[in-house]
């Protein structure tokens, strides 16, 4: 989306073109911007930035950007870091990003164990907790020990209902005027507006024409537009969810068909005031765990290994327990997010190698779930047509090889496997990199990254091309890829990234 000076830019939101009388209302252009900002804010880091400097690289006017940044600088988002040394005039004030103004929770459930981080709006983890788990141990199991989880370390690390974190509670916490209201504020984008403004399109038509999936772009994150009297008319949300049955915490609006929780279900499902709704930083909880799945409504498939998972909305029975946003994705999508966040910008794949096997997809930017959200089923391609029986009821996948070939301690056979597999994606979608990480492949890194480069070096000689061979290395980000890249679905669109 060009927010420059020209009006007749053309302006795209989830997939509506147009120009002048564009797909997308004020209310969208506002959030778009107010990401733009954010993500400057957090990338400048301590340092701070200048509003000058937010606008050169915004392409907004300063008037907006000024008007952004009063209301970031209200609502405890952004404080001043200082000046910086004038060039002729007053010295310009810089800003910064107030980390600690905000927290999501993301949750790595594995077939075997559980771990769960909270992380600030830097990404950075302040709280950790990690225990066993049986995925076969049912729904009500499973879903009990997570939530149980959760609400200690929020406890923990963030201090409860009780705790205030820096963020006013009627700025962050409570609920903001109604989804896709005009906003009478002046004009803040300067010629950009004309490309959302008169367009007649709600934003309730917006997030439909995007599939029903919230992204920045479409106006559901965040609401430091609005003041805090506005937000005080409104009414304070019970449960962080609001009337129209969409859920709000931390400032960040999620449609109820993403957060899987209205204001009705989550009073009857617990009869009380839900447990994390009176903590005013959390965004909400990211949830990652194996595939398949369906991230758009956060229904769980037919999970390898543990069929009696299908069609389980397990997005929906923990944001009804704990009364915040909640978003389910799979595990490599989820760590997929957290390197493209860190700063990984090539197209690559994430090969995840630990209970299973598993592939996040990231192109041009964005992680690439697919028409289904089912993209990434990297484990279940055939290339043993007579092959061991997979856990899918397959035979000769890649996950059944490479874990036969684990299991018999051939760590470097189990690498020549799981390289074939990334030769075929290579092949498939001409990746710049690829990326290991998972439990199995910690226990052998060296020989995992040798083995897989091994066999993509031997394509490249066959198809002529021996200096252009896909580089593979270790993900960053250790043990705690997963879980804070499942924070992420939360954060990332807060900062403009329409793919959490």
């Amino acid at each position: 989306m060009n927010s420059g000076k020209g009006g007749a830019d053309a302006v795209t939101v989830s997939g509506v073109t147009g120009r002048g009388t564009a797909g997308a209302n004020l209310l969208a252009l506002r959030s778009h911007n107010t990401a733009l900002v954010l993500d400057l804010l957090r990338g400048a880091g301590a340092a701070g930035i200048s509003r000058l400097e937010l606008a050169e690289r915004t392409g907004l006017t300063p008037q907006a950007v000024s008007k952004i940044t009063a209301r970031l600088r209200r609502q405890g988002l952004a404080a001043e870091a200082g000046r910086r040394a004038s060039t002729g005039g007053k010295p310009p004030t810089v800003l910064r990003l107030v980390p600690e103004a905000g927290h999501a929770v993301g949750v790595h459930v594995d077939r075997d164990e559980l771990r769960v981080v909270v992380v600030d709006l830097n990404g950075t983890a302040t709280g950790e907790r990690r225990r066993p788990l049986d995925l076969g141990a049912g729904a009500e199991s499973v879903v009990a020990t997570v939530a149980h989880e959760v609400e200690g370390l929020v406890r923990e690390v963030l201090g409860g209902g009780a705790a205030r974190v820096g963020v006013p509670q009627a700025g962050m916490a409570r609920a903001a005027a109604r989804a896709g209201a005009a906003d009478a504020e002046g004009a803040e984008a300067g010629g950009a507006q004309a490309g959302a403004v008169g367009a007649g399109v709600s934003q309730a038509e917006v997030h439909e024409a995007g599939g029903g999936h919230t992204s920045a772009a479409q106006g559901g994150l965040p609401k430091p537009w609005e003041s805090e009297a506005e937000v005080d008319r409104a009414g304070p949300s019970q449960a962080g969810v609001t009337q129209d049955g969409g859920a709000e915490a931390g400032g960040v609006r999620i449609d109820a068909r993403q957060a899987g929780v209205t204001q009705a279900e989550a009073a009857r499902a617990e009869g009380t005031r839900p447990r994390l709704s009176g903590v005013p930083s959390l965004v909400g909880v990211g949830v990652a765990l194996p595939g398949p799945l369906d991230h758009r409504w956060g229904v769980l498939h037919r999970v390898t290994g543990f069929p009696e998972w299908d069609g389980f909305p397990l997005r929906d029975a923990l944001a009804r327990r704990l009364g915040v946003p909640v978003v389910v994705d799979k595990d490599t999508n989820a760590a997929a997010l957290g390197l493209a966040v860190a700063g990984e910008d090539r197209s690559f794949a994430y090969l995840h190698l630990g209970t299973g096997l598993g592939a996040g997809l990231v192109i041009g930017g964005s992680v690439h779930r697919g028409a289904r959200t089912g993209a990434g089923e990297f484990g279940h391609q055939v290339i043993q047509l007579d092959g061991p029986l997979c856990g899918c009821g397959d035979r000769g996948c890649v996950e059944a090889l490479c874990l036969a070939a684990v299991e018999r301690g051939e760590a470097a056979e189990a690498a020549r496997v799981l390289g074939a597999g990334a030769a075929n994606l290579v092949g498939l979608l001409d990746i710049e990199l690829v990326l290991l990480g998972g439990r199995t492949v910690a226990a052998a890194p060296e020989v995992f990254v040798a083995g897989v480069a091994e066999v993509l070096a031997a394509r490249a000689r066959r198809e002529g091309a021996p200096g252009d061979v896909v580089p593979v290395r270790i993900a960053p980000g250790g043990e705690r890829g997963v879980a804070e890249g499942a924070a992420q679905l939360l954060l990332a669109p807060m900062f403009g990234r329409g793919d959490g």
